[in-house]
């Protein structure tokens, strides 16, 4: 893990092309890119972990997070996954407890990290900011019923079905295009079902029009259809 706090050209160009910047002053843009952090991590390793404070809202810059929780039994609960453009984090951050899940990187990332000082600063003092956040808190919470569903109520194809849907939430994840780097294995992790169960899901879904499978990627055809498949 690289902990410099230099400010390289992506850091900043990923600060200027979020979604929650754009309404921002330039006063309150300075600020942030002063105050924000990059760091790289390798695969497998935790970007934040379970029981710590909260110290940062985290932002995805390259890469692909997993964002799961433990228990003591050794069972894992795959939450979501978190692909670039992504930013997470702010719900902790609000109700200043510790954190409740752990996020592993399943690439190597490299991440945008905002104090939780200038988090809270913008708070105070930004109007976008705050309707920027009560969008993705309610989208946050959109993608979470449809994950209790998925996990109580569908099948393993709609689940994958699903899975895939949610890496490409115009909100959560702006500026990703229909074509995303995720093997096979990762979105195993990510669905917390085998690789090889994954790849029959994929070709189903892919024979009925819905998606395009290449190696190392995957094409959305039609990402209403994954959205309510199983509905």
């Amino acid at each position: 893990m690289d902990n410099s706090n230099t400010k390289s050209p992506s850091l900043l160009g990923a600060v200027r092309s979020a979604s929650w910047s754009i309404g921002l002053t330039q006063e309150e843009l300075a600020r942030v890119e002063s105050t924000v952090i990059e760091r790289r991590f390798a695969p497998g390793s935790l970007v934040c972990r379970k029981g710590e404070p909260v110290e940062y809202w985290y932002g995805v810059i390259e890469g692909l997070l997993k964002l799961s929780s433990d228990a003591e039994s050794g069972k894992t609960a795959s939450l979501t996954g978190v692909p670039p453009g992504g930013w997470f984090g702010e719900g902790s951050l609000l109700k200043s407890e510790i954190r409740r899940y752990d996020g592993v990187a399943l690439r190597d990332s490299r991440m945008a990290l905002m104090p939780r000082q200038t988090f809270l600063w913008l708070l105070d003092h930004s109007i976008s900011f705050n309707r920027y956040l009560l969008t993705q808190l309610n989208e946050r919470l959109g993608q979470f019923i449809c994950l209790l569903e998925s996990e109580r109520l569908l099948d393993t194809d709609a689940r994958v079905a699903r899975c895939v849907a949610t890496l490409f939430n115009p909100v959560l994840y702006p500026g990703l295009s229909r074509k995303l780097a995720v093997s096979q294995e990762e979105l195993g992790y990510l669905t917390g079902i085998s690789r090889q169960r994954v790849n029959r899901s994929l070709k189903i879904l892919q024979d009925a029009g819905y998606l395009s499978v290449a190696y190392g990627g995957i094409t959305i055809l039609n990402l209403d259809g994954l959205r309510k498949l199983g509905s």
